[in-house]
């Protein structure tokens, strides 16, 4: 197929940052993507609705002249998050979820939770003002192999999250595992899962196998070629429960292409085209418009967009 038009995208799960990044990297999302959930780890993190507010209006800013993008904005979950927080982040209109972190999970996540358990008051304060809980779904204790981090968070944690709060509204964000997928696809409607372009795409040979390449380092960590075939198979399955979720986040090039490079893979310049490439090496184009177009907004209860985007393939490097 060498042309394939679709509802226009979003993204839910994006990091922007801020300052001359965000400047820099906003018209590619912008360019593709109708909505975002835009990620609140930024120094200091989002954890309040003023906060969030400020870097919306920073975004909106930022934005190319008429370009026709709308940034949906997420709260960092912390110990000191209080149940006022969260009825305020509810009632303001802008706030659309809040953020997990296990502490030292991932960039810029020092502030994370350490306890999971002692915030359960928090999650039942979410669930009762129907607020989403978007979660990095990974252990992040040294002695843990960091390719079981996702499958033991699972086991350890999320396994009683869901028992606990039956009707709260969980994201697992972008699943890397066998073990990811069949717990989402065996949980209830409540419960979905993002999965990024670098997962669909590559395994973790693309990271290792011939030299470090430090540009396919991201966290959650790319997998063995068994998991990155089962999120392909869910991704194009149809599934409501599974939807695009980027998780581009850009780095400056001195702090990833270092001696101890930092984790995150780029991927907003071209999005929906990698999505497209991955969807169509499984012979699944059919199933995109569903993937990133409808199931999203469905599960965040947002009205799906009217307008339309176009991909034409042609050779691009």
């Amino acid at each position: 197929m060498k042309r394939l038009t679709i509802t226009r995208p979003d993204d839910w799960h994006l990091h922007l940052r801020n300052g001359d990044i965000l400047k820099t990297v906003i018209p590619h999302t912008a360019q593709r993507f109708a909505r975002a959930i835009v990620m609140p780890n930024l120094k200091p993190p989002v954890t309040s609705v003023a906060r969030a507010s400020s870097y919306r209006q920073e975004i909106l800013n930022a934005l190319p002249e008429n370009a026709d993008f709308t940034p949906l904005m997420t709260l960092y979950l912390t110990a000191a998050t209080t149940q006022e927080d969260i009825k305020a982040a509810a009632a303001s209109g802008i706030v659309y979820g809040f953020k997990l972190y296990p502490a030292g999970a991932t960039t810029n996540s020092d502030a994370g939770v350490s306890q999971v358990k002692a915030i359960y008051p928090l999650f039942e304060a979410l669930q009762n003002v129907d607020m989403p809980l978007l979660i990095h779904g990974e252990v992040t204790d040294s002695k843990t192999d960091i390719f079981d981090r996702e499958r033991l968070f699972i086991e350890r944690t999320l396994i009683d999250i869901v028992r606990q709060f039956p009707e709260l509204r969980i994201v697992f964000e972008h699943a890397t595992t066998r073990d990811a997928i069949d717990f989402v696809t065996a949980s209830s409607s409540f419960v979905a899962s993002t999965i990024t372009p670098q997962h669909l795409l590559y395994n973790r040979n693309a990271l290792l196998a011939g030299g470090i390449r430090p540009h396919h380092y991201c966290l959650p960590i790319l997998k063995r070629e068994d998991h990155r075939l089962a999120l392909v198979k869910a991704a194009t399955s149809g599934n409501p429960k599974f939807f695009l979720g980027t998780d581009s986040a850009p780095h400056q090039t001195h702090l990833k292409e270092n001696a101890c490079g930092c984790a995150g893979c780029y991927s907003a310049h071209a999005g929906i085209e990698l999505y497209a490439e991955a969807f169509e090496q499984a012979e699944a184009l059919d199933k995109l418009e569903g993937f990133a177009s409808f199931f999203g907004p469905d599960f965040y209860r947002l009205p799906r967009n009217a307008d339309k985007l176009t991909l034409v393939k042609t050779e691009w490097r």
